[in-house]
């Protein structure tokens, strides 16, 4: 069954923790692109989809969050995107098998859009458009747009996405300034813009504390109280220990403020930076005695 039709059955799902957390902690260099693992460690790819299916996950990311053209060529790596998001749909695909969903992962280009950057809305959505592509042609089952501070961006996204695929589509995106995004972007201007683009589900990932991500789920809940939330905050602020970046939140407190996001509309939970797999097992138990 699909995403759209288990959210339509009254089903919560759980997605799956953070990415770049593992990654760090099987040795990913800094500033090495992740993406690049798609290829050169595939073992510890498929590994980190296996264990937060293990642990209760229904919903796996692909690790493509920075796969686009644009943000690849950064580290010279644009002109491998389809190798670099193609492999990394596949080793999603091949751990979630027909059990579970597999999201097409899609992040910000990592450029402002003109008229403060030199990036046109038109470009956006092409280099939008290419990613999408191949994440629907590698088997994902719903593109996911997340961590988004720019509206126009989140639109083009949307838009590029659209225009390459008829898969479900997901826009999320993080408040992280006084209920605002970077940009000024409350969560009542991103449903009052967004939803009405013919999204599946809208939400808020990423942010600064629980709290925070509880009180933007909220508004985003009472702008458009119809609309399906995806929900994956943070294991709240980082901060460093013996030079390494630690999480304040662990797994039963993070669980407890996923599984209370249920009342503000919340139908996708999962994690996002500084969760592991604990976390994401600590919130399946919780929402399986919530939904009991």
């Amino acid at each position: 069954m699909g995403f759209v039709e288990r959210l339509a059955q009254g089903e919560v799902l759980v997605a799956d923790g953070a990415t770049g957390t593992w990654l760090q902690a099987e040795g990913l260099p800094p500033g090495m692109p992740p993406e690049l693992w798609n290829v050169e460690r595939p073992d510890a790819i498929l590994r980190m989809h296996e264990a937060y299916l293990e642990a209760g996950a229904q919903v796996i990311l692909t690790n493509t969050f920075g796969g686009s053209r644009h943000k690849l060529a950064k580290a010279g790596l644009g002109a491998r995107m389809e190798e670099l998001v193609g492999a990394a749909v596949r080793l999603a695909r091949q751990a979630a098998g027909k059990d579970a969903l597999v999201a097409g992962d899609i992040g910000p280009l990592g450029d402002l859009l003109a008229p403060l950057g030199k990036v046109t809305y038109e470009e956006a959505v092409a280099l939008f458009r290419e990613q999408a592509r191949v994440l629907a042609e590698g088997g994902a089952d719903l593109i996911l747009i997340e961590t988004m501070a720019d509206l126009q961006e989140a639109a083009a996204a949307i838009e590029g996405a659209r225009s390459a695929t008829d898969l479900p589509i997901v826009c999320s995106m993080s408040f992280d300034t006084h209920g605002r995004t970077m940009m000024g972007v409350t969560p009542q201007q991103m449903v009052q813009r967004l939803w009405p683009m013919g999204l599946a589900a809208i939400g808020v990932n990423c942010g600064r504390s629980l709290a925070d991500n509880a009180a933007a789920l909220r508004a985003a809940h009472a702008a458009a109280p119809e609309a399906p939330l995806w929900y994956k905050p943070n294991a709240g602020l980082p901060h460093l220990e013996g030079g390494r970046t630690v999480f304040d939140v662990g797994p039963e407190e993070f669980a407890a403020n996923a599984a209370a996001a249920l009342e503000d509309g919340a139908r996708v939970v999962g994690g996002c930076c500084g969760t592991t797999p604990a976390h994401i097992r600590a919130l399946a138990q919780a929402l399986r005695r919530e939904r009991a």
